[in-house]
């Protein structure tokens, strides 16, 4: 089975950054919810997830966006995805994901979409 991390660390005072690599599938999909969750109680509700190392992404892995990015927003914040694969934003168009979630080439920009 490929490999699946997240690394977290914060951009600035209100806005963490996920990095996730490897397949985001019906394995992993949990690993990736706990870290949300968890960032969720600590009242971080701005995300950057850079998705440029996600070879993979199954219709589990892209639920665990769709369940969070309702969350986030309704207590101010957005979940913005950074740099996704081919294949990923693939699945992102297939699913109408990249009408309801920002999408950016780099973390800057990223982070300046919550500006």
């Amino acid at each position: 089975m490929p490999a699946f991390s997240i690394k977290t660390d914060r951009m600035d005072g209100k806005t963490t950054l996920l990095n996730i690599e490897g397949f985001l599938d019906a394995h992993t999909f949990e690993r990736l919810e706990e870290e949300i969750n968890g960032l969720f109680a600590e009242g971080t509700y701005r995300l950057v997830v850079d998705i440029s190392g996600v070879d993979y992404i199954s219709s589990a892995g892209a639920g665990v966006f769709i369940g969070a990015i309702t969350e986030a927003q309704e207590n101010g914040g957005d979940i913005v995805l950074v740099n996704p694969t081919p294949n990923v934003l693939d699945v992102f168009d297939l699913l109408g994901l990249t009408q309801i979630f920002q999408i950016c080439k780099t973390k800057e920009e990223a982070l300046g979409a919550f500006r």
